[in-house]
């Protein structure tokens, strides 16, 4: 099956990027250039470059130009995503290790938020995300059974949190809490930091028609991810 003409260009950009053809910060060619060298139209070079930008891997500049980002991860404050995808979509190697999957009773502060009382059973999952084999995330994650009864029985080497709790469970809301957090020896080791890098931890509640679903604490290096979003505001 032939390759659409948009993914062609968003390929050969990552291609670029990749072999450091062009490096962060570079002028990527205009949406006219691209076009021409695609023989396409430019909308099809301006859907290409939007959907990069969409992703973080490039950054338009007003006036200017678009660019290549800084190569961090990046995830969205505004929605959730899977992350195995937004990894892909930027052209690279997803792959994950899995730490832990395990039945345990609920303390007091998962009891709380899950809407369960405390000793009751709640699905346990630590996993790392990596991108390229280097981490990129520390997932600890707690499951209300009643809302995903055979979340511990999947492969979480084929199917990552995100997809198997939309599946069971569709997600309807979801709040989250952001900050930074220096990390303890544990995760200095799981994700390969520097001395004294600081991380940033997301504490995300999500919630189904039924009821909450899920507490997970995902845990990021700072040198290796940032968040972004953009919203339009009504007047």
């Amino acid at each position: 099956m032939a390759i659409a003409k948009f993914e062609q260009i968003k390929q050969f950009i990552y291609r670029q990027i990749e072999m450091s053809v062009w490096p962060e910060n570079s002028k990527v060619p205009s949406e006219n250039a691209l076009a021409q060298q695609f023989n396409c139209s430019r909308m099809t070079a301006r859907r290409a470059l939007t959907e990069l930008c969409d992703t973080a891997v490039l950054v338009r500049s007003q006036g200017r130009g678009t660019f290549v980002a800084t190569l961090k991860s990046q995830s969205s404050a505004l929605e959730i995503k899977n992350i195995s995808d937004e990894i892909r979509q930027r052209g690279h190697q997803y792959s994950v290790k899995i730490l832990l999957l395990e039945q345990r009773e609920a303390d007091q502060e998962v009891a709380i938020t899950l809407g369960l009382t405390a000793g009751d059973t709640v699905y346990f999952s630590s996993l790392i995300h990596l991108e390229n084999k280097l981490p990129v995330q520390l997932e600890h994650r707690y499951v209300n059974p009643a809302m995903v009864p055979n979340y511990l029985t999947n492969d979480f080497n084929c199917l990552t949190p995100h997809e198997i709790l939309s599946k069971a469970a569709p997600l309807t809301e979801a709040e989250h809490i952001i900050e930074a957090t220096m990390p303890v020896q544990e995760i200095i080791n799981q994700l390969q930091l520097a001395p004294n890098e600081p991380c940033l931890e997301i504490k995300r509640r999500t919630f189904s028609s039924k009821g909450v679903v899920s507490f997970a604490r995902l845990i990021h290096p700072s040198s290796r991810f940032r968040l972004g979003g953009r919203f339009n505001v009504s007047t």
